[in-house]
C-alpha cells in the first residue's frame, strides 16, 4: 500500500533531524543564547538613543514643549 506524500515526509524529516543534524551542547547553546541577549540589549539602546535625538530634534523645531 503506498503511504500517502505527508507520512512520507514527516518520516524523512525525522529521519533527518534525528540522525543527520548536529546539535549544539549545553555550553554552545547557553553562549549563544547570551550574545543573543546582549546583541538585542545593544541594539534596544541605540534604538532609544536614536528615538530620543529624533524626538527632542521635534520639540525643538516645532516649538512643542
Amino acid at each position: 500500500m503506498k503511504k500517502l506524500k505527508l507520512l512520507t515526509d514527516i518520516e524523512e524529516s525525522y529521519t533527518e533531524l534525528r540522525y543527520k543534524t548536529s546539535w549544539p551542547t549545553k555550553g554552545q547553546l547557553i553562549k549563544s543564547a547570551i550574545i543573543v541577549m546582549i546583541a538585542s540589549i545593544i541594539i534596544a539602546a541605540i534604538i532609544y538613543c536614536m528615538d530620543q535625538v529624533v524626538d527632542n530634534l521635534m520639540h525643538f523645531i516645532y516649538g512643542l514643549r
